[in-house]
């Protein structure tokens, strides 16, 4: 699994309609992982946060709502986009279901044109690089689509993960990452490296940015970890 995808997880308890869903988002290049329930739901976001949660309403046991109430409540969970999806096409239900901190509401059956659409309009607001979006910070531009960096003039050249590092940084700036989260976003969780394999990056990064002058933008918060500017 490339690190760049965004991840998706669809819930759906009904086998047909879960695997349509995941095909059309893995066609649009997205990484997806399946749960039946809501249960099975909340142990997958606990152990591996998504970058965005497709929820059906009706289902067994524990509902959507419910399944999305607890998901915003956790700071931890609470700024994952929620796309709600339900048969209940009454203006009640979609409000009910936004008041309980879903993102976005379609009502079945959809298209999935449009549904695919509305994935990548909620992405753009959380994870601007992952949908080629450019990103500009002070004197630095990244195109996420062309993997290309500007510093005023100058083209600046990055390894691959210099290149996640800063599109990471840029998406929020002034936010302090830790090392572990870094590690999380930038080389995913399915592989092992040491957390020391963050500060050897970043000082590669910090170097490829000053390689033409400048400041350096790139800040060490002492225990804690790095952030941009």
């Amino acid at each position: 699994m490339s690190k760049d995808q965004p991840r998706v997880l669809v819930v759906e308890d009904e086998p047909a309609q879960l695997e349509v869903l995941a095909y059309n988002l893995e066609a649009e290049g997205f990484s997806v992982s399946r749960a039946t329930n809501g249960e099975e739901a909340l142990l997958l976001i606990a152990e591996d946060a998504p970058d965005i949660i497709v929820l059906d309403w009706m289902m067994p046991h524990l509902s959507g709502i419910e399944v999305c109430r607890r998901i915003k409540i956790k700071p931890e969970t609470r700024a994952i986009p929620i796309i709600m999806l339900s048969a209940r096409s009454e203006e009640v239900d979609k409000v009910r279901g936004l008041e309980n901190g879903a993102d976005d509401y379609v009502v079945k059956p959809y298209s999935v044109i449009e549904l695919m659409a509305r994935v990548r309009s909620q992405l753009r607001r959380v994870r601007p690089s992952s949908v080629g979006q450019q990103l500009e910070f002070d004197d630095i531009v990244l195109d996420a689509e062309t993997h290309k960096v500007m510093r005023g003039a100058y083209e600046l050249k990055l390894g691959p993960t210099e290149f996640r590092l800063l599109s990471t940084f840029m998406e929020k700036p002034g936010r302090v990452w830790s090392r572990d989260q870094l590690l999380d976003r930038v080389w995913g969780r399915d592989l092992y490296v040491d957390t020391r394999t963050v500060d050897v990056h970043i000082g590669r990064l910090r170097k490829a940015l000053s390689q033409h002058g400048g400041d350096d933008l790139v800040r060490t918060v002492r225990g804690v970890g790095y952030a941009l500017g």
